[in-house]
């Protein structure tokens, strides 16, 4: 019989769940979340936009086809752990480098398996996302490594849960933006788009590029002047991590830039534009994390799967004068999805259409975006009315 090394998800709430050790050996902290999306856990680890996350997959059985450098969505995983019903040994897959267990083990990534997710996921519903640790018995006691947790340890990880510092009101993009400005290699000459980088992943780059775009990212932090510098035809808000609230340098820029140029926000880019409006942002209960969020564009009536990964929201109310309009919304909440300017050539989508793996039904997004770009004389316009009569409402 194959014995296996003890862990344990110790939440703030006292609720303890205990399983068996994977990935890297040791303890880690941070907020527990879930997503419903049956594959692409390895774009998920490697999303920016969960620095200060413990990811819990829904799908029982993680792992089963590895890991291919082909599939990163940035240069190392941002999640703090990770968490399955069962993460698989094995791999059979003709791309695959590695195992799961390796490529976890290689970058640092502390996981847990063996513990009721349908539970696990049924409280943080019910209750609300909470902070949570995870604790390997061979990190702790490495003598005994398949001994249980007392009950007295169990109780020292809820409060070191309890302790942690909130996401709410904390900048994240600091530790997720590139340290410099860098352009995307492509194989035609294209529009110029600055990207801003709150936490973008690769995909989004590669499908800016694929519609003929030239990306240039650049820190979270370039101010109006720098971007202008570069002469961008357009402007781009990547998504990213936590709580969009604190990063007023981003929601000041954003203010000066509306209108200047053809802007395109996705994810915490779209609710920089909302905050930059004058408007507020609320956090959700548990937020949309998967590839199955059904979202109505309300201006061909089309309902699109698509995938998402957030637990903030723009209120379109609370954003003063009637600026911006709903252009989306999800089915399932009732929540903002998409809005537009209703002058400027600003339009933004709390979801992600570059979507990889998939589904790939609001990838038409980005050829709205450049035929706003190739539109753009420097005046303004009404780009909610030209969507209604086609020009955008692809």
């Amino acid at each position: 019989m194959i014995r296996k090394e003890r862990a344990i998800l110790a939440l703030e709430d006292g609720t303890v769940y205990r399983g068996y050790a994977f990935g890297q050996r040791g303890e880690t902290v941070g907020e527990v979340v879930f997503n419903t999306s049956m594959t692409g856990y390895q774009e998920i680890m490697t999303d920016p936009s969960y620095n200060g996350q413990i990811v819990t997959i829904t799908y029982p059985h993680v792992g089963n086809y590895g890991v291919a450098i082909y599939d990163m969505e940035s240069n190392k995983p941002y999640v703090r752990g990770f968490i399955s019903r069962e993460f698989s040994g094995e791999y059979s897959n003709h791309r695959a480098q590695q195992s799961l267990e390796a490529f976890m083990q290689q970058y640092g990534v502390v996981s847990i398996q063996g513990i009721d997710t349908r539970a696990l996921v049924r409280r943080l519903r019910e209750g609300g996302v909470v902070k949570g640790v995870i604790a390997h018995r061979s990190y702790t006691h490495p003598s005994d490594a398949y001994g249980e947790f007392t009950p007295a340890e169990e109780q020292v990880y809820v409060q070191r849960a309890r302790d942690h510092q909130d996401i709410d009101g904390h900048d994240m993009t600091r530790e997720v933006t590139t340290p410099l400005p860098y352009a995307f290699p492509t194989l035609r000459h294209g529009k110029r788009v600055v990207l801003m980088d709150f936490g973008i992943k690769h995909t989004i780059i590669e499908r800016l590029a694929e519609v003929g775009i030239e990306p240039i990212v650049v820190p979270a932090q370039t101010t109006p002047a720098q971007i202008m510098a570069l002469q961008p035809h357009g402007l781009f808000l990547s998504n990213g991590p936590g709580d969009p609230a604190p990063l007023e340098y981003a929601h000041k820029t954003a203010w000066e830039m509306m209108g200047l140029l053809p802007t395109f926000g996705i994810c915490l880019g779209h609710q920089i534009l909302g905050l930059a409006a004058g408007g507020s942002t609320f956090k959700m209960k548990f937020g949309h994390r998967g590839g199955n969020q059904p979202v109505k564009n309300l201006l061909t009536g089309n309902v699109e799967i698509t995938a998402q990964n957030h637990g903030y929201a723009v209120d379109l109310d609370s954003i003063p004068n009637g600026s911006f309009v709903a252009t989306h919304v999800n089915l399932n909440d009732g929540t903002l999805e998409g809005m537009a300017h209703s002058r400027y050539p600003v339009f933004s989508v709390q979801y992600h259409p570059e979507a990889s793996p998939g589904p790939h039904d609001s990838r038409y997004l980005f050829d709205r975006f450049i035929e706003e770009i190739d539109a753009f004389d420097g005046g303004t316009g009404s780009p909610v009315q030209k969507a209604v009569t086609g020009r955008l409402g692809i």
